[in-house]
């Protein structure tokens, strides 16, 4: 059942909370509500059948955490600090897409995040690249141009992804959910920079993950995670088309969340 917590900044998210034991929070990239993400919710339940705590949420502006105004990674970083409170008050983030982005930047800024497990984190542009796409992006939603921006956001994506939501007639609502992925480019761009000059700060256990069917960016994503923290693992995990396999997806949370946990 739906539960509800309110962030430092005033905003309502909700989540689902299940099992008990040490936490994990799993942190969405672009696009998906908990209505709409049966992977995830099916190995957030599998995670806490192993005797773990799992919480899953609606991001800021999206399914059942309706939020009004300019949706920053700030705000977002306030949600993801609520979600760790409820979940005990220490938690593994479970970062997807996106998703990785901001769990990197929550661990940097202090949250008490006990890990990170990144399921395909997609870095791998130059800075001044992914901060001139955030920069354009930022520009079209400011100026309330949201079948713009959301065109922005997946130009570098598979082609096919954008053209079937440009051929559904539900596009310009579609569309005005990019108004929730301000956060998403901010923390791709804070990402890439601090990948690029040296300066990402995250001392907690990260495990970088990818599928055995992936894009060719990813697995060089992972490795430049890794590389740029003191305790990092790069794993290749059954999954395709960006998503993973919930069964061992869940058994690799359990042991990284219970060694995490000490």
């Amino acid at each position: 059942m739906t539960e509800y917590a309110t962030t430092s900044q005033g905003d309502r998210v909700a989540y689902d909370l299940r099992g008990s034991g040490p936490a994990v929070v799993f942190v969405t990239g672009a696009g998906p509500t908990r209505a709409d993400d049966p992977i995830t919710a099916e190995t957030a339940q599998q995670v806490a059948d192993a005797g773990l705590t799992a919480v899953t949420f609606d991001r800021l502006g999206r399914g059942e955490s309706p939020a009004e105004g300019r949706l920053d990674l700030d705000r977002e970083l306030a949600a993801v600090a609520a979600m760790i409170e409820v979940a005990g008050g220490s938690a593994v983030l479970v970062g997807h897409s996106s998703g990785c982005s901001v769990s990197l930047r929550a661990a940097e800024a202090g949250l008490p995040v006990t890990g990170l497990a990144l399921w395909e984190a997609p870095l791998g542009d130059a800075a001044a690249t992914t901060q001139a796409w955030s920069d354009e992006i930022e520009r079209l939603l400011d100026a309330g141009d949201h079948e713009d921006a959301m065109r922005h956001y997946m130009k570098d994506m598979p082609p096919e992804w954008l053209a079937g939501m440009e051929s559904s007639p539900a596009w310009p609502m579609i569309a005005r959910t990019v108004a929730t992925y301000r956060a998403d480019a901010q923390s791709l761009a804070w990402a890439q920079h601090a990948l690029e000059d040296g300066t990402l700060d995250v001392r907690v256990p990260v495990l970088a993950m990818y599928g055995v069917e992936t894009f060719p960016e990813m697995p060089v994503a992972a490795a430049s995670i890794v590389a740029a923290v003191p305790q990092g693992t790069e794993k290749e995990m059954p999954g395709a088309m960006h998503s993973w396999e919930p069964e061992p997806m869940a058994a690799e949370l359990a042991e990284f969340t219970r060694a995490c946990a000490g």
